[in-house]
Order: C-alpha cells, then structure tokens, then sequence
C-alpha cells in the first residue's frame, strides 16, 4: 500500500507505513518503505533515522544518496556534502552514483555555490549522448543551474536535450523552454468551451426572431384550422387575417370515431 499511494497520497502512505512499522519493525524493507514515506511527506529527520536503521539491516549503501538528500532537507548541505566524499559512493552502481552528484550539485546550490554545482554536474554521464534511467534528470539538473547562474543560451540548449530524453515527461522541460522563449500556453478546453458559449449567443440571437415568427404561424394556424364557429368561445379573427379563406378538412373525433366534413 506505501508503494501504491506514495506517488498520489503520500499522507495516506505514510500512515500505512506506520501500521506497518509496529507490526514488524524488525524487517529492513519496513524501515526503507517507512522512510520512504516520511520522506515523501518532509519529515526528514524521521526519514533519514529509518534509512540508516535499513542501512544496519541489510548492510547495503543503496541508500545513500537519499540520506544525504535528508540531510540537505535539514538544512545540512555541508554534511551532504561530506557524505559525497565518503567511500559508501565508490560503492554504488552507475544510477547511484549520478544520483549522489545530483545530491551533492544541490547542497552546493544550497549554499549559493552556482558555479560549483555546474562543475559537480558535469561528468561523462552528461556528455553522453545515450539515454539512461537518470539521463533527462540529470540533464535538467543541469540546465536549471545553468539558468540559475544567468547562462540563458546555455540552459536552453540543455532543455533541449532534456526534452529528448524524457521520454516519460518526467520533467516539465518543455515548459521552461516555453518560459525561456516567452512562449504562453493557451489550454485548448477553455477555448473550445468559450467558442461553444460564443456559438449558443449567436444562436440565441439568430433564432429569437425565427422563434416568433414560428409561433405567429402556428397562431394563425390554430385559428383557422382549429377553431369551431359552433363554439360558444370562438371570436372570428379580426384584422387582415380575417379575408383568409378557409377550405381545411377539419377532423373531430368522438367516441373513438373518426367523422370528416368540409367547412367552407
């Protein structure tokens, strides 16, 4: 349930996550999922208490770039930075070792290091023009330094790149290139729903005059066709309709029985 809800309702997540942790906290993919989700949900230092628990478990460093990304959480960059030195990265495979540069670009960014966490992106893993897992990410990471630092043409390009890469729309790149280029977006549903109301006006507009002369006719129609002079109600039309000679056949019925005659 803490790996279904994270994406969409990490609160809901996390309060599995905890259920969880008091049925079996003793099992080391609890701890990584618990500390998952209270890193989804900001609480760092709770995270980052339950990844090194899962650390001890299982022994394994898998785990280190998204504790020093806790740390960085805290408000600990330096320390972030220390753990990007620390022999733990030398063991990690490619993906983990892109995602501890990510970590530590950031902690340098934290500390208002521009120029340094340009320096710390770039790495064969950037320049290469094979598409990875961590490509588009790592590319956008870039980019937004680059732009950060005032190094428009620059980002630009590397947005670019980003966007080939994403194929997944991961990153919103084609909407900071928009954004670069002063494109605005304009949502296609909205003017379809304007140009509708648009429509409907004029429709009103039009049929309006065709309504009444409609219900004129029909008027009309009703006092020569269906008017009875037998009635005691019926007053003969007055005004220029009253010359309308009249030669319908008029059909009564009466008890089920259908009678025509011929009024002239």
């Amino acid at each position: 349930m803490v790996a279904r809800l994270i994406d969409d309702d990490p609160e809901q997540a996390y309060a599995y996550a905890r259920i969880a942790l008091r049925l079996a906290s003793r099992v080391a993919a609890v701890r990584e999922a618990a500390g998952f989700a209270a890193y989804a949900t900001q609480k760092y230092s709770e995270a980052l208490a339950e990844f090194r628990a899962a650390k001890r478990m299982t022994g394994s460093v898998e785990l280190w770039p998204v504790m020093a990304d806790c740390e960085r959480g805290l408000g600990r960059p330096e320390r972030a930075l220390a753990m990007a030195g620390e022999p733990e990265v030398q063991k990690l495979d490619k993906a983990g070792q892109v995602e501890m540069r990510l970590v530590a670009a950031g902690a340098r960014r934290d500390m208002g290091e521009l120029d340094a966490a340009i320096v710390t992106l770039q790495s064969p893993e950037l320049a290469s023009n094979s598409v990875q897992p961590w490509t588009a990410r790592l590319r956008y990471a870039y980019a937004d330094a680059l732009l950060a630092a005032g190094r428009e043409d620059e980002a630009r390009e590397w947005f670019a790149k980003t966007l080939e890469a994403d194929k997944d729309g991961a990153t919103d790149a084609s909407d900071r290139l928009a954004e670069i280029d002063g494109v605005e977006f304009v949502d296609a549903a909205v003017l379809e729903d304007d140009a509708d109301v648009e429509d409907v006006e004029d429709f009103d507009d039009e049929d309006e005059a065709d309504s009444a002369e409609v219900a004129a006719a029909e008027r009309a129609a009703d006092q020569t066709e269906y008017y009875d002079e037998d009635d005691e109600e019926y007053e003969p039309v007055d005004g220029p309709d009253a010359d309308v000679d009249v030669t319908d056949e008029i059909v009564l019925v009466e008890d089920d029985e259908r009678q025509t005659r011929d009024r002239t």
